[in-house]
């Protein structure tokens, strides 16, 4: 479980979904408002706040959709879904800025980050007390295992790249993973692409770095397809594949 904490900056850096209340400084037009909500979506260019924990440099950020869930006339109730490191107080100023009545963020929740989303898998503090309180009282497992999620469940938002069992041990011990040993792959990966490498029983094996494209390795019968990056699969559980230069002599 300790190892598998290597793989949390994927589930940090990905895509997230925020509700806030945008508060206008003055009423507008629902269907103005909505026309410039479009335009905010796609790529944007941003600007961090004064008070942020990065450079205030223009940054270029994807904002994959805005959705006007309630408008007052004062208060606009919006669900974002963006990309990392996107500010919502940011957001709102500028979208206030476009209506040219100004506009700041009332409140903020994040909703979803990666695979977890606040309606399905996230848990409070309290819920785990309980569910060990259950297991040391009673014996019973069955909160803990609704509660603690395996750590497969983080990679699901990545593509994914199945490796022949005599690829693994190798991997596991940093080589790269070349396209013999790639039993099947996601449809549609780039190169430069972070993704999850598993095994054919479904374990996870760590995260790698595309180094060539689904269409080539297809193509391809040999070649250096995935470079790893983060390794979380213990050495020692596959067969060693390769032969040592000292056994081969």
């Amino acid at each position: 479980m300790k190892r598998v904490t290597r793989v949390v900056g994927s589930v940090i850096h990905s895509t997230k979904e925020y509700v806030c209340v945008m508060q206008l400084h003055k009423p507008v037009e629902e269907d103005k408002l909505r026309r410039v909500l479009n335009e905010f979506t796609g790529v944007i260019y941003q600007k961090p706040p004064v008070r942020s924990s990065v450079k205030r440099a223009i940054r270029k950020k994807r904002i994959n959709s805005i959705e006007l869930i309630e408008y007052t006339g004062k208060y606009a109730l919006l669900r974002v879904d963006c990309e990392a490191g996107t500010y919502m107080r940011k957001l709102c100023w500028d979208i206030g800025l476009v209506l040219g009545v100004g506009a700041h963020m009332r409140e903020l929740r994040r909703t979803r980050t990666g695979p977890f989303h606040e309606d399905r898998n996230l848990v409070r503090l309290h819920d785990l007390a309980e569910a060990l309180y259950r297991l040391k009282s009673e014996g019973k497992d069955d909160l803990l295992r609704k509660y603690v999620l395996p750590g497969e469940f983080t990679i699901c938002h990545l593509p994914k790249v199945v490796l022949r069992d005599t690829a693994v041990e190798s991997v596991v011990h940093g080589a790269i993973l070349a396209v013999p040993g790639i039993a099947r792959l996601h449809e549609n990966i780039k190169k430069g692409d972070l993704v999850a490498l598993l095994t054919l029983k479904g374990e996870l094996i760590g995260l790698a770095r595309a180094l060539m494209t689904t269409q080539e390795i297809i193509e391809s019968n040999k070649g250096e397809a995935f470079k790893p990056e983060r390794i979380i699969m213990e050495p020692g559980l596959y067969p060693r594949a390769w032969k040592s230069k000292a056994k081969a002599m």
